[in-house]
Parts: structure tokens; C-alpha cells; sequence
């Protein structure tokens, strides 16, 4: 099986933290300009630059985009096109979730990619994405209430739940407008995952719109 996968460097890095399956050939491109024409591709990974690419080009095979708050409902796309959550750390984990109107076919792609998968509905921020950034969330109504500090918070939530990160560690390393513009879409339908004071005014002076 053949897989085109168009990634940034720390995408490729974090994928090939779990190398592929033996027979399977995966191909790493920065840009569609590398994608090879003499190749049949299997399936295709755009995991950044989304943008850029014609889907409709692709038709035909099964595609996967980086589209963790915005749903394949929202954005249109025709039924060979599916959902992963490519922000930052999520690629090195060994299970993935995903979105697809096809999943036994699907399920074969992610085995050749060596990661299992678990498929959810077409929802805002998977399963996953949701429960961090409402960590995260927390965490910031907590240290703008004075509770501690960022650094004994992140440390308290290490030691205490045995999570990888703490959830400033998080934020950071998923980066804070992903999580702002998350809760802010989920705010819409459910009250609970209004942004916290402290987390907005960080994103407003991250993106310089105050």
C-alpha cells in the first residue's frame, strides 16, 4: 500500500516515532508539488496546507485532513474525505481517532500506518481534543483566580493524575489559539466550554487583537 502524507517536519517526525508496517511505502512531502504522478497512491494524508490542495483531485481515494473544530459537515467535502487530529503530539500516539464514511476501509490504512484507530463522530475537537482543552481550560480559570501558579499547577496535575503534560505544558505545545478557537465553537452549543478569562486574554495578546 501506498501512502502520501503532507506533513511539516514535526508532523513527519512524530509519524515516524512509530514506523509503518513493513509493506507498506509511506511518502512524506512538504508540498503537492512532490507528490509523484508515476505513484498509484492508496490513500492521502493532508495534514497541513490543506488550503493549497484541490481535493477534488484525489476523488476516488481515501483522504484524510487535519481538521480537528471544524467538521466534515461544515466543510462539504465528497465521502472519500475523513478527519484525524493533527495538532501537535497527537501523531505520536499509537492510537489515533478518525472520522470516515468508510471505516473498514480506512481501518486497513491506519494498520499500515501502524496506529490503531478508533473512529468517533463528526464532532468539534474528536474526543480527545475536547477533553485536553477543557483540562486546559480548568487550569486557567484556576490561575486566574490566584489558586497557584502556572508552574505548581502544571506540576500538581502531573504528579497528581500521572498525565505526560500539565495543562499550561499543553497550551503551549498545542498552541493556544487552537485551544482558544476550540472552546470558543463548543461554547456555542454548551455553555461549559466558555473560555476562561485568563485563557482569552492570552490568546488575544498571542494573536495581537486587543
Amino acid at each position: 500500500m501506498n501512502i502520501f502524507i503532507l506533513a511539516d517536519e514535526e508532523q513527519k517526525k512524530e509519524i515516524l516515532a512509530k514506523p509503518a508496517a513493513g509493506d507498506s511505502s509511506v511518502f512524506f512531502a512538504s508540498a503537492m508539488t512532490d507528490l509523484d504522478p508515476s505513484i498509484n497512491y492508496d490513500a492521502y494524508f493532508i495534514l497541513f496546507r490543506e488550503e493549497e490542495v484541490d481535493l477534488q483531485k484525489l476523488e476516488g481515494k481515501p483522504v484524510f485532513v487535519n481538521k480537528v473544530s471544524e467538521t466534515l459537515s461544515e466543510s462539504g467535502y465528497s465521502a472519500n474525505v475523513g478527519r484525524v487530529n493533527a495538532w501537535p503530539g497527537f501523531l505520536e500516539r499509537p492510537l489515533w481517532e478518525a472520522v470516515s464514511s468508510d471505516e473498514n476501509k480506512s481501518e486497513l490504512i491506519f494498520e499500515m500506518l501502524n496506529r490503531k484507530v478508533i473512529f468517533v463522530k463528526d464532532e468539534p475537537g474528536f474526543v480527545s481534543g475536547r477533553v485536553i482543552s477543557m483540562i486546559v481550560n480548568e487550569a486557567f480559570f484556576a490561575f486566574g483566580e490566584n489558586i497557584s501558579t502556572l508552574e505548581e499547577i502544571d506540576m500538581a496535575m502531573k504528579l497528581g493524575t500521572n498525565y505526560p503534560n500539565g495543562p499550561f505544558e499543553w497550551a503551549e505545545k498545542i498552541g493556544i489559539e487552537k485551544i482558544y478557537l476550540l472552546l470558543q465553537k463548543l461554547a456555542e452549543k454548551e455553555e461549559r466550554y466558555q473560555p476562561a478569562p485568563a485563557l482569552k486574554k492570552l490568546y488575544l495578546e498571542t494573536t495581537k487583537r486587543v
